[in-house]
Order: C-alpha cells, then sequence, then structure tokens
C-alpha cells in the first residue's frame, strides 16, 4: 500500500488578518506549516508529500523546507481559485503510484502518528475516513439573528483533517461533482453516496483561523509530543 499526501497551504488567510501568513509565522521554535509537514514525513506509510501553495507564500515555504530538511516534499505546487481545486491539483502533482491519498490543512499542526496511523487504517479498510472530535457547545441553527432550532449535540461532531481516501474514488468524486464547491474533500466523496468513517480527533488539533487561535497554539505547542 502507497500513501500520499497533501497539505493544503494555498489559502490566503483573509481571517488572520495584518497580511501575515500564519502558516509561516513560528508557534514555539517552529513554523506552524513545519509541524504537520515534520509529522507526515516521519510517519513510515506515507511514501511522499506535496504541498499546495499560493503564489504569496510559495518561494517562503520551499525556502523553509530546505532549512528544516523535510526528506519526502515530493513538489510544491500551486492552488486552485476553491479548496478542492487545490486538492486537486495537489493529487495531480502526485507520483501517481499511490492507491491512498491524505489530505491535511497546513493550517493544523499538532497532528500526531497515532491519528495519522489511525484514519490511514480506516481509510483502507472503508474507502474514505476523517478525522472528528464531538462538539462540546450546544449548536443552535440561526436565521435572521433568530434561533430556527437546536440540534442534537450527540450527533454532531467537529470535522478535521486528516482525511484519507481511495485514489480511484476520490478521481470519481472530483469527475461527478465538478464545479460544487464543498468545505472538505469528504463532502464530494459523501455526494456519491459513499459511506465516510469517522475517526476520534484530538481537541488540540486546531485549525488557527484567527490570532487568538494563534494564543492557543502557542499554550498547546508547550506541552505538544508527535507520538
Amino acid at each position: 500500500m502507497r500513501v500520499s499526501a497533501i497539505l493544503l497551504a494555498a489559502g490566503r488567510g483573509t481571517r488572520f488578518g495584518a497580511g501575515q501568513d500564519k502558516l509561516l509565522d513560528c508557534v514555539g521554535a517552529k513554523p506552524v506549516i513545519i509541524y504537520s509537514l515534520a509529522a507526515l514525513s516521519a510517519h513510515p506509510l506515507i511514501e511522499e508529500i506535496v504541498v499546495v501553495a499560493n503564489r504569496l507564500n510559495r518561494n517562503c515555504i520551499i525556502e523553509k523546507l530546505m532549512q528544516c530538511r523535510i526528506p519526502k516534499v515530493h513538489a510544491v505546487v500551486l492552488g486552485g481559485r476553491k479548496r478542492q481545486d487545490s486538492a486537486h491539483n495537489g493529487l495531480r502533482a502526485a507520483s501517481g503510484q499511490a492507491d491512498m491519498v491524505l489530505f491535511h490543512d497546513g493550517a493544523r499542526p499538532f497532528i500526531t502518528r497515532t491519528m495519522i496511523s489511525s484514519v490511514i487504517k480506516s481509510g483502507v479498510k472503508t474507502g474514505a475516513a476523517i478525522v472528528a472530535v464531538p462538539v462540546k457547545a450546544t449548536i443552535k441553527a440561526v436565521r435572521g439573528a433568530v434561533v430556527k432550532n437546536t440540534l442534537k449535540r450527540n450527533e454532531l461532531w467537529e470535522v478535521q483533517t486528516p482525511q484519507v481516501f481511495r485514489v480511484a474514488l476520490l478521481k470519481e468524486a472530483y469527475k461527478r461533482c465538478k464545479g460544487r464547491e464543498v468545505t472538505d474533500d469528504a463532502s464530494l466523496v459523501e455526494r456519491l453516496g459513499v459511506k465516510v468513517a469517522v475517526v476520534q480527533g484530538s481537541y488540540f488539533n486546531i485549525k488557527i483561523t484567527t490570532p487568538e487561535d494563534m494564543v492557543m497554539a502557542q499554550a498547546i505547542a508547550k506541552q505538544f509530543k508527535y507520538r
């Protein structure tokens, strides 16, 4: 079994503000993007990594890769207009020999060996698997600043990455769902009627989106261990 990892780093980070690229900011002693790249590169089941960047951060990411010596990076390619376009560009840049593909957001630095192993194992078995955690808060559907209804918390999970798919299945999803905008790759596979398995993630596996998230990331980094 061969697994290609696609690290998505093409977002503009508009919610982070200040014209900064959050992926290149340091958390602890390392840039945000290097945490997940190092974790993926160290995992024995991952054969190669493709990084999907944008025109503004591509050269800086390449420079960080050279400085930190991430050995499994196969290519750094440009993303597209939508998230699924970037994911598709990454898949096309992979060697083409993989049976499975793993997608991960570059803005989620705190993935672990156990998490990667679990989602790959589940993906191999089922064809599609995602990492997620049960929501802690009460969630309400709101329309026009008025509560529409309260959702059943025991049925709600917050989806994270990594997400793993059989390459053939994902290619079919791209082909049949072309032009539809989604927020994760599992949504495309779901549209094919495929059941997507859920693997328990971690509440430390945050996505850095706003400056407040960076404060939390700095705290997590002080006790984080890749295991």
